[in-house]
């Protein structure tokens, strides 16, 4: 026999459950446990009995994780809470800078003083983006001495830590002076920017900017390369670790009319397999994925341009474990291609203890 309940029973059941369910999420929210574990070695801001995921660069640069309602607030840091600290300490001077492509929020939160810069978490974006971002930081810190710029993406690191960093640049730091700067005001274990390709863009800002004659009042010229199409010719995955295989998506980014993010299309997929190490291929050459920027109206049509190098060409390599795909005919792609790991967990994996290599046809 079964226990029956009538349906008032079930009403007030369903209600309790409900109730218990909120009360969880409230509690879950105002506590700090939680968040403090899945931050890690960030640095945490106390205020006013707040504990938040959040950091000053500098005295008008803060960075942060994402400002989240509902579940998520129970490990990210509370939009509410976020609202406070800002309202409290900058009532009236700060402006959110968004980076996230995954999620968003109501921008009335914070009067609407929020501006999106999106682009995909683990990746890089377009130098372009790079460039309004710091145009628009800069607009908006040099409009009023006391205003303040807050970078966010998800966890407040990588994507944050790219644009920040590139800001930093702009305003006269050496690219390496400011991913050791953001390391040590971010983390506390100076792990700041690690993913190896956002490293490289900051680098390749710093190519893009030029000195000028209004310098001195924060002023910087910029100069971005050419877009060069090239032909991709092989993928390479060094240092693989219990792996014989590893599938793979290129996607080449297309603009979204009317937005600033730029979505990835996929163009091919295929998978990485172990190649022996008598199979050396002769004749690929490698190249700077981008060159220092020409002088204005000189030219120098020898060189190949924007073209990404990983490695060179030396014995040594293929010692090593490598997993490598050759397409049967070389695929044109613009410098703006992406290129995802199918297994979402394995890519994680391999994100640590791999290098990837890709080789250009030369035209």
């Amino acid at each position: 026999m079964g226990l029956k309940l009538s349906k008032k029973d079930a009403l007030l059941e369903d209600h309790d459950l409900s109730h218990v369910q909120r009360y969880l999420v409230r509690y879950l929210s105002t506590s700090s446990y939680v968040r403090t574990v899945v931050s890690k070695q960030r640095r945490r801001l106390f205020v006013d009995g707040y504990d938040l995921d959040m950091s000053y660069i500098t005295d008008r640069i803060l960075a942060m994780s994402f400002p989240a309602e509902r579940m998520r607030a129970v490990y990210r840091n509370p939009l509410w809470q976020v609202r406070s600290v800002l309202e409290m300490r900058h009532q009236g001077h700060y402006k959110v800078y968004n980076l996230c492509v995954e999620e968003d929020y109501d921008t009335s939160h914070f009067h609407g003083r929020v501006e999106k810069f999106p682009f995909d978490d683990n990746h890089v974006p377009p130098l372009y983006l790079i460039k309004d971002f710091c145009e628009s930081v800069h607009s908006w810190i040099s409009s009023n001495p006391n205003n303040v710029a807050v970078v966010h993406c998800m966890a407040g690191k990588g994507r944050t830590g790219l644009m920040v960093c590139c800001y930093l640049v702009y305003t006269g730091m050496s690219a390496e002076e400011a991913l050791r700067f953001y390391a040590h005001k971010r983390t506390r274990d100076n792990n700041g920017v690690s993913i190896p390709s956002q490293r490289r863009y900051v680098e390749y800002w710093a190519n893009s900017l030029r000195p000028s004659a209004t310098e001195k009042i924060g002023h910087r010229i910029v100069r971005l390369p050419r877009v060069w199409c090239r032909e991709l010719q092989r993928i390479r995955l060094y240092d693989t670790v219990n792996t014989d295989a590893v599938f793979f998506v290129v996607a080449q980014l297309h603009e979204v009319p009317g937005q600033k993010y730029w979505a990835p299309v996929e163009v091919v997929r295929g998978c990485c397999r172990q190649i022996k190490r008598n199979q050396r291929r002769r004749g690929t050459r490698y190249y700077p994925f981008m060159n220092t920027v020409e002088e204005e109206g000189v030219m120098n049509s020898d060189n190949p341009r924007v073209i990404a190098q990983m490695d060179t060409e030396k014995p040594v390599i293929y010692e090593k474990v490598c997993l490598e795909y050759n397409f049967d005919k070389p695929l044109t792609v613009s410098p703006l291609v992406s290129l995802k790991h199918v297994h979402a967990l394995l890519a994680n994996h391999l994100m640590t203890y791999t290098q990837l290599i890709i080789s250009w046809a030369v035209p």
